[in-house]
């Protein structure tokens, strides 16, 4: 059985995947890349995918997913640091970008140094939308291994972690001169695979075509439940609309990557489970990408803890397949 994993893109929030895959690794004793031989994530499901198959100096995962729940609730606000002199040169993120890239640089600096994509534990994917061609972009290791490519896709990991966070309006895009590519600019790959389930799952069959078995885990960063009222958006501009648009495209995207895999991993009565899909609605502390106040960490914990709870017997049998 080939066992995949993806991450969903969705900033701050992404601290909810991170806790569901802690409780995963405490319940089996293993590292998440011990568990699965793909991993793959978008934008903070990037990041997270990433820091999990980082490897150490010892060769083990430099990162548990406990520790990298820590990420969030201490770099958090140093990702989302707006100081006054950007608020006034960006007109409150009109005129440019919402935050300048520094935060997230020196944080994925500090969290990856020269690590390259090529050293992950396992095969990852992360994905980014290059503008200069534009075209969707898969970051993998495979991609990076391949002897016939050189060196040109063995990216850094801070690269790759910059890169597909580059969420339009709140980071300005990643400029990269790519040896066999040319001059790239790379942004969000929420904006075509907030969700990359589905690319997780493609990807697996190419490296894999002779496996007819495949275990897939599909994890949410939480569905948005604020109303857009039609009285209040029908007179909406460029500016009022920019920020808001980007939030319905990511979770479209996300629920129609659910409902295809549901409908491709479909089983019958009394086969083992083939889709994992963990989510939860967000009812509970602010939906924003970007808010990393201590209150709304809290409160995105707990949602965390909600679907652990309310999922409880979905994680058993789950966690007995991964370690079977």
């Amino acid at each position: 059985m080939h066992k995949v994993l993806s991450i969903d893109g969705g900033g701050i929030r992404g601290i909810i995947p991170a806790m569901i895959l802690a409780e995963i690794e405490r319940r089996t004793g293993r590292f998440t890349s011990e568990l699965f031989a793909s991993v793959a994530g978008t934008s903070t499901g990037g990041i997270l995918a990433l820091g999990l198959t980082k490897p150490g100096q010892d060769g083990e995962p430099e990162y548990s997913a406990e520790e990298l729940i820590e990420l969030y609730e201490t770099e958090g606000e140093e990702i989302f640091a707006r100081p006054v002199w950007h608020r006034i040169h960006s007109a409150a993120g009109v005129a440019e970008e919402k935050y300048p890239s520094t935060g997230i640089e020196g944080v994925a600096a500090k969290y990856f140094g020269d690590v390259r994509l090529a050293d992950a534990l396992t095969e990852v994917l992360v994905t980014a939308y290059e503008i200069e061609k534009r075209e969707p972009w898969f970051f993998k290791r495979r991609h990076a291994r391949d002897p016939e490519r050189g060196k040109g896709d063995n990216f850094l990991m801070r690269e790759v972690a910059r890169a597909t966070s580059a969420a339009p309006t709140f980071f300005e895009p990643l400029p990269l001169t790519v040896e066999l590519h040319g001059k790239c600019a790379f942004i969000d790959g929420g904006v075509h695979s907030n969700n990359p389930a589905m690319c997780a799952y493609v990807e697996a069959m190419k490296i894999h075509p002779e496996e007819e078995d495949f275990l897939m885990v599909s994890l949410g960063t939480g569905e948005l439940t604020r109303s857009l009222p039609y009285e209040e958006v029908k007179g909406w501009g460029l500016a009022l609309w920019a920020q808001p648009i980007l939030n319905v495209v990511f979770d479209g995207v996300a629920d129609t990557v659910d409902y295809q895999l549901r409908e491709l991993l479909s089983i019958e009565e009394g086969e083992a489970r083939r889709y994992y899909r963990f989510q939860t609605v967000l009812n509970r502390g602010n939906d924003d990408m970007d808010d990393a106040s201590a209150t709304n960490i809290q409160a995105l914990k707990t949602k965390a803890r909600e679907i652990i709870d309310a999922k409880n017997a979905a994680l058993e049998v789950l966690c007995g397949q991964l370690v079977g």
